[in-house]
């Protein structure tokens, strides 16, 4: 059966084609139109959709002011962003995943533009990863909580992190969709002296990573940042690839950098974390941690599985109770390559156990 879609869009034009786009595809179907806030929270009290496409800036109550109501009623439903605000880096797609959005799609400025097989592909591959998602009203995570989860790290659950040992160690984190809230589960509970380098994959568009890094360096005690071409590796850092680019760790002159390359998709992404552990390979490293998150698809997997035929490496996975969308996990725990699976709020201790921390 079609899921059926309530799509949120001030602009009637826009409204008819982002429902001609989605009712051509069988697996939607869309269900109802709003012209802003007020009227789709009346809908959602009076019916269930499989998923909202929702845009951001509308007039009475905007997108943002519809996902707090949305959360406050516990209306139980799955939220897709499809709005102009979420360009150029705009902290508006991060504070919309914030507030309970699963993912997002910036749709274009001009109707035209909106009919083009690029944006009819990318929205209707993001609405399946909406719809085939979990509904995890989890609270997000906020930055004095941030702080008491690395405390309690930290002190140990009856057990004190160890000290670093066993040689140098990376730790690679893969996600996709659901991703950007994860990530809040886990980055912000590493302590500030643990004993490696953090890489990150999350996909998302060009222009939105550094938001996304932005956020989690305020949350965080270790350093979160955008990764720079040229960047030298650090403990204590975590680098996040640049959406639309594929990133890779090289190393040369004693220091492990980071080194961008473009070229097409690969699981249909870019950046793609099949590149980033296929790069690891040739790296100095003793040891690889690599985390794999909440997604969908099998990015992760290939990549891990080439990783293991050089490289020692510790595979952690989120369980399927945890995920938005249990698609990356599965495929990594399906091929025998997870060493743990861990709910999400266990896997930063895990990692931590694995790792170490410095004096």
């Amino acid at each position: 059966m079609a899921s059926r879609i309530l799509l949120v869009d001030d602009s009637a034009l826009m409204r008819s084609v982002l429902g001609d786009i989605i009712n051509k595809d069988p697996r939607f179907h869309v269900e109802d139109k709003a012209k802003d806030g007020v009227e789709a929270l009346d809908m959602l009290r009076k019916k269930q959709y499989d998923a909202v496409v929702l845009d951001i800036n509308m007039p009475r109550m905007d997108g943002l002011q519809l996902l707090d109501k949305i959360k406050e009623e516990k209306i139980r439903t799955r939220v897709m962003i499809s709005s102009t605000d979420t360009t150029d880096g705009s902290r508006t797609a991060i504070e919309a995943l914030d507030r309970g959005a699963i993912d997002f799609v910036h749709k274009p400025d001009r109707a035209s533009e909106a009919r083009g097989d690029a944006f009819g592909t990318e929205l209707l591959n993001t609405l399946a990863g909406v719809c085939a998602g979990r509904d995890i009203t989890d609270p997000v995570v906020s930055r004095a909580d941030a702080l008491r989860n690395v405390r309690r790290i930290a002190e140990g659950l009856g057990v004190k992190p160890p000290k670093a040992k066993g040689g140098r160690k990376v730790i690679a984190i893969a996600s996709s969709t659901g991703g950007p809230k994860a990530l809040q589960s886990v980055i912000p509970r590493f302590p500030k002296k643990i004993s490696a380098p953090i890489v990150l994959v999350q996909h998302m568009p060009t222009g939105f990573t550094s938001s996304l890094a932005d956020r989690l360096n305020s949350m965080s005690q270790v350093t979160v940042r955008e990764a720079k071409e040229g960047d030298t590796l650090e403990d204590g850092t975590v680098y996040i690839a640049k959406g639309g680019v594929h990133m890779y760790v090289r190393y040369q002159n004693g220091r492990h950098y980071i080194h961008y390359k473009d070229g097409p998709t690969r699981e249909n992404v870019k950046p793609c974390a099949n590149y980033m552990y296929e790069s690891l390979m040739d790296s100095r490293y003793d040891e690889v941690v690599c985390v794999v998150l909440t997604g969908m698809g099998a990015d992760a997997m290939e990549g891990i599985s080439n990783l293991k035929k050089r490289k020692r490496v510790h595979v952690i996975t989120q369980n399927a109770d945890t995920c938005i969308v249990y698609g990356m996990p599965k495929a990594v725990e399906g091929a025998g390559l997870s060493n743990d699976v861990k709910p999400l709020d266990d896997i930063a201790e895990d990692v931590v156990m694995n790792v170490g921390v410095s004096d």
